[in-house]
């Protein structure tokens, strides 16, 4: 089976490579880790410390894990915990986030770089975010005698259709998880359904909103507002997460109503580094005054109306200075973007109708009438138009969001009590 897995992902390299080629070429993807992804050759851990090796794919799980890392720093500062991810932007944010943590680009699924890599980093168990069931990588885990958990599971009803077709192979895979912790019960039972033994699935509820910050006053927040020059008689409209084309509705509603709210601030935070230039581009040929993120470093802005968050990692922080926020990725193709963070500082939030990748929480944030969906550029320009001229509003929308975030917490202790089970050898294998 590892020979067969390993000639498959070879024959999809092949395929796949001109368009790889072509994303190192135009947007600088793919250049870096090859040594780690191809051969294994991830750092070697030098201490006999109990290790956890935590998975994080990207952006948004490398953020999930802050919690969880701190709380076992605070609970069991005898534990070591590495960190590999997928994607540099994750790599970048990883090793700013996580100093005193040791990070390194993941295998890719071949038996001899994953095995390789277990060797080298020796873990006690392997702790993957979300969803990222790679059979080498599991394989060798438990070969190695690692335990292995997924942690803040979620398994969309799209992804749950698409391995029921070949659940046979699936649920080889998923009999060979220890723990499988996730996010709510319709997610849990998706999981048993597809062959995980039942007694090692577990509700645990989203680590997502132990991770959001609700003190709009943290010291990150309120240095990010300085240098953007925003005080406390601006309004503040961020759009977060994006893709084309939420960036010109977003910049379109602000031109129509700038002009009568001349408070009215704009920032926009890209999803993809890779996309800031064509902002800039965007942004340029409005005529509006516009300023980098970039830019800012060492001294405030005065007088800008739009700013573009042109760096990866503070979304998080920026969300605190708005007071009116949309969340991307929810107008087009990818399923949407994390709304847990800007309705943890209170904001007005809205995003678009396609958030099939937080459809749990959307639907419990609807229910509590804490956001607004909204459809197109039209109905965004309704959206905050009202805003604007009913702060009422943006104050009960907002606190009704605030107060759902605080109502969830608690998900961050109970995956680390799993996981210190894991280590004690409590669960059966």
């Amino acid at each position: 089976m590892p020979y067969l897995l390993n000639l498959i992902y070879l024959l999809l390299i092949i395929v796949m490579l001109p368009w790889l080629l072509w994303q190192a070429v135009r947007k600088g993807k793919y250049r870096e880790g090859y040594a780690a992804k191809f051969l294994g050759l991830v750092p070697r851990r030098a201490s006999r410390k109990t290790c956890l090796w935590l998975h994080a794919v990207s952006v948004g799980e490398v953020n999930l894990l802050a919690p969880l890392l701190k709380l076992i720093a605070q609970e069991r500062p005898d534990w070591e915990c590495v960190i590999s991810t997928t994607t540099a932007t994750g790599m970048a944010l990883a090793k700013k986030k996580y100093p005193r943590q040791t990070v390194f680009y993941c295998p890719l699924d071949f038996s001899w770089a994953v095995s390789a890599a277990m060797r080298r980093i020796r873990p006690d168990v392997l702790v993957l975010a979300e969803l990222e069931l790679w059979p080498n990588l599991i394989r060798a885990a438990r070969q190695s005698g690692a335990r292995v958990a997924v942690i803040n599971g979620r398994l969309s009803e799209h992804s749950f259709h698409g391995y029921r077709r070949i659940r046979p192979l699936v649920a080889r895979l998923l009999r060979q998880l220890d723990v499988v912790a996730a996010q709510d019960e319709a997610y849990a039972e998706r999981f048993r359904l597809l062959g995980t033994w039942p007694e090692r699935v577990c509700v645990t509820g989203s680590m997502k909103y132990d991770g959001a910050q609700t003190d709009r006053a943290n010291p990150t927040t309120r240095r990010l507002a300085e240098l953007a020059g925003f005080t406390a008689a601006d309004i503040v409209l961020l759009a977060g997460s994006t893709q084309e084309p939420e960036e010109a509705m977003a910049l379109d509603a602000f031109r129509k109503l700038s002009p009568q709210w001349p408070r009215l601030r704009l920032v926009l935070v890209p999803r993809h580094p890779d996309r800031f230039d064509a902002v800039a581009k965007l942004l340029d040929a409005s005529g509006i005054p516009w300023q980098r993120r970039t830019a800012l470093d060492g001294e405030a802005a005065s007088g800008i109306r739009v700013l573009l968050v042109d760096v990866v990692g503070e979304l998080g922080a920026w969300w605190g200075t708005a007071q009116i926020a949309f969340v991307g990725g929810s107008l087009g193709s990818r399923g949407g973007q994390n709304m847990i963070e800007p309705a943890a500082y209170g904001a007005a939030v809205s995003f678009g109708p396609n958030t099939w990748n937080f459809r749990d929480i959307v639907a419990m944030m609807l229910a509590h009438e804490a956001a607004v969906v909204v459809g197109n550029g039209a109905q965004f320009t309704a959206f905050l138009r009202r805003c604007l001229e009913q702060p009422d509003y943006v104050a009960t929308l907002g606190e009704r969001a605030k107060m759902l975030v605080l109502s969830q917490l608690g998900a961050t202790q109970r995956t680390f009590q799993i996981l210190d089970t894991l280590v004690q050898c409590r669960f059966i294998t």
